[in-house]
């Protein structure tokens, strides 16, 4: 029995001819469509069919656009003949394009170590280890303190991360192993010297403090994976001792969803806002019909507690940085009534970025809440109790996720939660100020609509940049830009933040990065520019800026602060390019508008040339610090 994604809906019918229809057809369409059939719950076998119909697409087409390319190398001590085809659809359904280059059987050192194994030759993005207990030097002697052991282990996967990045793959993603369920004495197993279960709960810590302390690292958890379905089950030695199968097939489905998001979440595509209906969803009842005394919420009931369950978690997700929005159909004074008045809420409306309360379907309510905060609707999350609604919005709205929720109110938080949709690689004081800068926006706004001209609404927000190279408390955050940017991105390169650490350290190379304060608060590190040498050139690598600050004179504040560096070191010219990528038109004419003159070569490839020597800076509404820019 193959285990299934429960947040997702099931298949539809005659799944295998839309897959072979929509893999035969000539458009750019086509791949969209198959990334549609990998968001419902798939079995293996269908799994299998739709990575053949991506297979023969890609084959059409070429690389698909509108989705985050990525090559994952991986190294594994069991059999890996079973994973191409549900880590591929998996990836897709993340909106991600995934290549795979896999080592071979059990030679996980020799294929880090040698410069031409495949994965190697392959370039990978990241290279995953997929290691579990049989595959570590960990031996277990009962009543000896495993210690050394453990070290040992840690020893061999920092040997091999090692190798890997002498080879030139600067991002290692690393298992923790799920424990096996047997025990030689109960309970007592966990503090034992010697014992599996205490040997490898030290393992797993040792590989967490590892992870945090080594750049380019990142933690695939499959300790918590195995045990939110059960060791017991997670742990198949039959399927072990017959094929080497590390562990029981019917959860491949949850293990390549696992690696899908975690793949999405480095290329930036984690979703940003959650999206919440009301009645029944947040609180039981009706608001119009039960009024905000009659709705069930708060202790003393088990829906009423369920509901307040839903809001601690709610709240949670936003002191991590998570969007909140609200899309109802109600009237919006009534639905507003129990944010202001009802004593148990514990969502207030100070928490909620956008409210949107009407009768209009929520499909357009929806886009207008992606509009107004300024992302995509493929940021978005709507939580909804109602199926037909649910039903409704992924007609109208496919990019949006929605996911199925069980009748039981008391699951909702913990379904929200597996669906893994806010998937994070880092975590810093931006991320977790996130929340308030988007609301902020909304602020900024009002005042604009409010204001007589652009000039005039510019120089009431007193802005101030805080400017200054890419500095080591910064790099996470500088990385997460550069990983999830799209719109405002002329290349749309994408660098690992250990790859992010050499250039900072590059003193031949030119870093820039942007923090943005004004009236309304602080916006965070908005923009990161890096410039390459090339003779007396500059060629700019990476522009890119955050698309809320859109419309702030930002790049051409950051253009004067190029050019200031880049005549103190005697640079001549700066040479820009833009890479068309299907997200990023909205900066097609960016080096142009800044005054950049276009230049062809004989292959027809173009670049924007600016004289420095010519450059007159521009005055901008912003004022300046330079100092080290820090999270």
């Amino acid at each position: 029995m193959d285990f299934h994604l429960s947040w997702l809906p099931g298949p539809p019918p005659e799944f295998r001819q839309k897959c072979k229809a929509i893999a035969s057809r000539r458009g750019s369409d086509a791949f969209r469509e198959l990334a549609l059939l990998a968001g419902y719950a798939l079995d293996e076998s269908k799994m299998h069919i739709l990575a053949n119909a991506i297979a023969r697409a890609r084959r059409t087409e070429g690389s698909p656009t509108g989705f985050s390319p990525f090559r994952l190398g991986i190294l594994a001590n069991a059999t890996t003949g079973f994973l191409p085809a549900p880590l591929i659809v998996s990836a897709l359904r993340h909106g991600v394009d995934l290549t795979l280059a896999i080592g071979n059987y059990g030679q996980v050192f020799q294929d880090a170590a040698d410069p031409k194994s495949g994965v190697n030759l392959a370039r990978p993005d990241a290279v995953l280890l997929a290691i579990d207990h049989r595959g570590l030097p960990i031996v277990s002697e009962l009543g000896v303190s495993h210690e050394l052991h453990v070290s040992k282990a840690i020893k061999y996967l920092a040997q091999v991360a090692d190798a890997l990045r002498l080879n030139g793959c600067m991002t290692i993603i690393f298992q923790s192993l799920a424990p096996p369920p047997e025990a030689l004495f109960g309970s007592l197993d966990a503090v034992v010297n010697g014992t599996d279960r205490a040997t490898i709960a030290d393992f797993n810590s040792e590989l967490r403090r590892l992870v945090r302390t080594s750049p380019g690292s990142l933690l695939l958890d499959v300790e918590a994976m195995a045990g939110s379905v059960g060791f017991e089950s997670w742990h198949d030695p039959v399927q072990w001792n017959l094929a080497k199968v590390p562990f029981a097939q019917q959860f491949l489905s949850l293990y390549a969803e696992h690696i899908g998001r975690l793949l999405a979440a480095m290329r930036g595509r984690s979703r940003k806002c959650l999206v919440l209906d009301l009645d029944n969803t947040i609180w039981g009842g009706v608001i119009g019909d039960d009024g905000p005394e009659g709705i069930v919420l708060g202790n003393g009931s088990p829906h009423g507690e369920a509901f307040l369950d839903v809001q601690r978690t709610v709240l949670r997700l936003r002191e991590r940085g998570i969007l909140l929005a609200v899309c109802s159909k109600n009237n919006e004074a009534t639905a507003r009534a129990p944010f202001r008045s009802h004593p148990d809420m514990l969502i207030r409306e100070e928490h909620i970025a956008v409210f949107q309360a009407n009768w209009i379907d929520k499909g357009a309510n929806l886009a207008a809440i992606a509009r107004e905060l300024n992302i995509g609707l493929d940021a978005l999350v709507l939580l909804d109790d109602n199926p037909a609604e649910r039903a409704q919005v992924r007609g109208a709205q496919p990019d949006v996720a929605v996911p199925e929720l069980p009748e039981d109110p008391s699951l909702y938080a913990r379904t929200l939660l597996q669906a893994g949709y806010f998937e994070a690689v880092s975590f810093s004081s931006d991320d977790k100020a996130r929340a308030a800068q988007y609301q902020g926006n909304v602020r900024r706004a009002e005042l604009q609509a409010g204001s007589a001209d652009l000039a005039t609404y510019l120089q009431s927000l007193k802005m101030v940049a805080i400017i200054g190279p890419f500095t080591p408390p910064a790099i996470p955050r500088v990385a997460q830009l550069i990983n999830k940017s799209n719109q405002f991105n002329l290349t749309t390169k994408r660098y690992t933040e250990a790859e992010i650490r050499v250039i900072a350290e590059d003193s031949s190379v030119y870093t820039q990065q942007i923090r943005l304060n004004d009236c309304f608060g602080d916006n965070g590190i908005i923009s990161v520019i890096i410039c390459r040498p090339e003779g007396r050139d500059w060629n700019i690598d990476t522009w890119l800026m955050s698309c809320r600050v859109l419309g702030r004179q930002v790049e051409r504040l950051a253009l004067n602060q190029i050019v200031e560096n880049a005549c103190a070191r005697g640079v001549s010219r700066l040479l820009g390019r833009f890479v068309p990528t299907g997200r990023n038109e909205l900066v097609r004419e960016h080096y142009t508008k800044l005054g950049f003159k276009l230049f062809e070569d004989e292959s027809g490839a173009s670049t924007w040339h600016l004289d420095i020597a010519s450059y007159v800076p521009p005055a901008t509404p912003i004022g300046v610090r330079s100092e080290l820019v820090t999270v």
